[in-house]
């Protein structure tokens, strides 16, 4: 039983000793890099670095970022499986009831985010 993992074992064992040798060997015989107040600002294209890095946005972006992904995500994934279960579709309706399905709950989803202002770009505007 043990003779199973012993390939997994050596492979370990040679990976981590190729990282520690790495390591080892870079702080041996790299350079020392001498540290200065200068050196360890932030450079931005030459411009002094003035104010916060990121700008703040809304939150609403971030809705409507995510509710494109889950309605774009799931549309285009309805394209290959009817390709992959035409033939299944037109034998069984099981499958065509469980996208039907499917499709049902996506368009509540889709409803429910519109009525609650999730897909109005003007709702959370300052």
């Amino acid at each position: 039983m043990l003779g199973q993992y012993l390939p997994l074992l050596l492979q370990v064992i040679i990976v981590l000793g190729f990282a520690g040798t790495a390591i080892i060997l870079s702080m041996v015989l790299g350079k020392r890099a001498h540290r200065s107040a200068m050196k360890d600002s932030a450079y931005e294209c030459g411009a002094l670095p003035i104010g916060s890095g990121a700008p703040k946005f809304n939150v609403h972006y971030y809705l409507i970022a995510m509710l494109f992904v889950i309605f774009d995500l799931e549309v285009v994934f309805l394209y290959p499986w009817s390709v992959m279960y035409k033939e299944m579709i037109g034998e069984h309706s099981i499958a065509l009831w469980s996208m039907l399905g499917f499709l049902g709950l996506l368009t509540c989803a889709y409803i429910y985010a519109f009525k609650k202002g999730g897909l109005n770009p003007n709702a959370g505007a300052e």
